[in-house]
Parts: structure tokens; C-alpha cells; sequence
């Protein structure tokens, strides 16, 4: 089971709950950069990695979601 790729929609909606339940965190703007760094960090690991790199949208997701979440912040928007 674990072997086979995420399919269908699984790749986006798991790291956009993980990042509501960050922003339920409060962290602040150098904490959400290290995680959005930590996210790329992880899915260029990820894409060498024979077994992992079915799972690459799980850490890219999250970085992305992060980087809109630090966007809104940054701006104002909440």
C-alpha cells in the first residue's frame, strides 16, 4: 500500500490541512519561512529518492500553501 503514488486529490488536501492547522499556530514570519524552506529542502530530496518520489507533492504543497499563508501575512490579509 505504501509503495503505490497518491491518487487523485490526496497530494493537495493532506498538506492543506496541515498548513490550517499551522496557521491555528500563530507562528510568525521567520518561523514560516524556515517552513516554507524546510518544504522545497524536502521535495528536491524527495524527487532522487526512488520510493519517495510518488509522494514529491506532499512537502511542495506545503511549501506553497505556506508561502501564500507568509504572502497573506506579510500583506495584511487575514
Amino acid at each position: 500500500m505504501l509503495q503505490r503514488s497518491l491518487e487523485s486529490a490526496w497530494g493537495t488536501i493532506v498538506p492543506a490541512l496541515i498548513v490550517a492547522a499551522l496557521v491555528y499556530m500563530d507562528l510568525s514570519f521567520s518561523q514560516w519561512r524556515v517552513l516554507v524552506a524546510l518544504g522545497l529542502v524536502a521535495s528536491t530530496a524527495m524527487l532522487f529518492h526512488r520510493r519517495l518520489r510518488h509522494y514529491v507533492l506532499l512537502p511542495s504543497c506545503v511549501a506553497f500553501a505556506s508561502g501564500l499563508a507568509l504572502v497573506m501575512m506579510s500583506s495584511g490579509i487575514r
